[in-house]
């Protein structure tokens, strides 16, 4: 899968370590990427975060800056 390639290295924050790379960063250097679907979405999310539902991520992979974190949930 191509959006593998992507994504790696890749390791796991949990929230406190989300938390502090966001205030480490300039506002809007890292990418919040929520996979799950609209519907969830729609009921709750991060504030700012960009929506691309898992399954469409390989087709959409030009819409994310790869000079920017990235923080999937």
């Amino acid at each position: 899968m191509k959006w593998l390639q992507f994504l790696t290295p890749v390791s796991s924050l949990n929230w406190q370590e989300a938390h502090e790379l966001v205030q480490q960063h300039p506002p809007g250097d890292v990418i919040f990427l929520d996979v799950r679907q609209p519907r969830e979405y729609e009921a709750s999310h991060l504030p700012g975060a960009k929506l691309i539902p898992l399954g469409e991520l390989d087709n959409r992979l030009d819409e994310l800056d790869r000079e920017k974190s990235i923080v999937i949930y």
